[in-house]
């Protein structure tokens, strides 16, 4: 890897730089920290024709990311389908609507995979020999399996009342779980001071200049994957408003780097109504976000009340012209039957919230009805299952038999629009 791309870290707020190290506040403003490039550096390497010759996967775009050597970790991460689905836009009511699909994402089915590749890459660089995260579910899930894959000793700390099939996908592992009583911010504010305590490498904490890179990857295959040119509409998805700033990041430096041209494109933010800080903010026209000291939603990866990101988050929707929503649990719901029986993709309740706002945004003429509309779906709905008991109709049960099986198929096609013909 080119060394001299990831150039140093650089505070937010004040500008100020910092050596490239596990921290992740400024010292004089307490502004958060990212990865700077050397981006005439960038655009004098890298071209379309160089990045298509490699490896589908994330690390295609390996100058636009904060490592000093090659990859250790999650070598094979990223590259997802980017789908479009006429179905969808017609039901969503736009010309053309794609679904980037990191439900397949590699080894942990969710958009995390990203960002542990990356924080766990650095970790092994700078020497760490333990990593830790806190999480709402899916983070823990690929903390876990690829600190096991990498053999780094792990521990996870998430909210108690979590998911029971995140819960075991992260206990697979062998990582120590460790569940906190509490929401989310308490999870978070515990890391912290453990991350000062131990010196382990908490991606999201002391690495996390690092950790938010990794979601960078999925704006620059969404570009490519639309033939190197920039979606003018894209809904992502908010829990701490960090993947919606990396994305719009990735945009531009694609933009900087002559990769694609110039464009304008508009970024909008999907929230879930009983943890909306920021669409709430957004909508009130400020930047002040209030936060939720006890999250009602069934969406409990989105449930992050005090988002690290959420002031970022709402910049930039402001400076690209989009805008934030926020779905209920039944709307979310109502979302992802939508997107399950129009494009055959099964999301989790993030997934169901990106799809109910992007249908509120565009039947409210925030969206236009004419331009390209990209959702982003960050997990398999296999992770949170067990919202969709008591909401989907069970199965039908017959004898063995084909008298009843036929009248089976007459009752159905008295209630819809099934093909008669059969085989004889």
């Amino acid at each position: 890897m080119q060394t001299q791309f990831f150039a140093h870290l650089r505070c937010r707020e004040c500008g100020r730089l910092y050596p490239k190290e596990a921290i992740h506040v400024c010292e004089w403003d307490f502004g958060p920290l990212e990865a700077i490039y050397d981006y005439e550096a960038i655009r004098r390497h890298v071209s379309r024709k160089r990045i298509e010759s490699r490896a589908p996967t994330m690390w295609r775009y390996r100058e636009f990311l904060p490592l000093e050597g090659e990859p250790s970790v999650g070598t094979q991460v990223g590259f997802t389908p980017l789908v479009r689905s006429e179905r969808l836009a017609k039901a969503l009511g736009v010309r053309e609507a794609y679904v980037k699909n990191d439900t397949v994402n590699y080894p942990t089915l969710s958009f995390k995979d990203r960002v542990v590749a990356i924080s766990l890459s650095r970790a092994k660089e700078m020497g760490f020999t333990t990593v830790a995260c806190a999480s709402t579910g899916n983070l823990a899930n690929s903390v876990a399996a690829n600190a096991a894959s990498a053999g780094l000793e792990s521990y996870v700390l998430i909210p108690s009342d979590l998911e029971a099939s995140k819960v075991l996908g992260s206990l697979v592992y062998g990582t120590r779980v460790v569940g906190i009583r509490g929401p989310y911010d308490k999870v978070n504010r515990l890391c912290s001071e453990i991350a000062g305590k131990y010196q382990w490498a908490f991606v999201n904490v002391n690495l996390r200049p690092y950790y938010a890179e990794g979601s960078k990857t999925m704006g620059f295959e969404i570009a490519e994957q639309l033939g190197w040119r920039l979606p003018a509409h894209t809904v992502i998805p908010m829990a701490s408003g960090s993947l919606l700033t990396k994305i719009a990041k990735s945009y531009q430096e694609m933009i900087d780097t002559e990769l694609v041209e110039k464009a304008p494109f508009a970024i909008y933010g999907a929230q879930a109504t009983g943890c909306n800080p920021i669409s709430d903010a957004f909508r009130k026209g400020t930047e002040l976000v209030q936060p939720v000291p006890k999250p009602q939603t069934i969406a409990k990866s989105l449930a992050i009340g005090t988002p690290a990101d959420g002031y970022y988050a709402i910049q930039t929707m402001r400076k690209s012209g989009g805008a934030a929503e926020d779905a209920s649990d039944e709307e979310l719901l109502e979302g992802i039957r939508l997107l399950a029986e129009t494009t055959g993709i099964f999301a989790e309740t993030a997934g169901g919230v990106t799809v109910a706002c992007a249908r509120k945004l565009i039947a409210s003429g925030k969206i236009p009805k004419d331009g390209t509309v990209v959702l982003c779906i960050t997990g398999h709905g296999l992770k949170t299952a067990e919202v969709l008991t008591g909401v989907l109709a069970p199965p039908r049960v017959i004898e063995p038999s084909l008298r009843e099986f036929d009248r089976l198929v007459s009752s159905d096609l008295a209630h819809a629009s099934i093909p008669a013909k059969m085989e004889t």
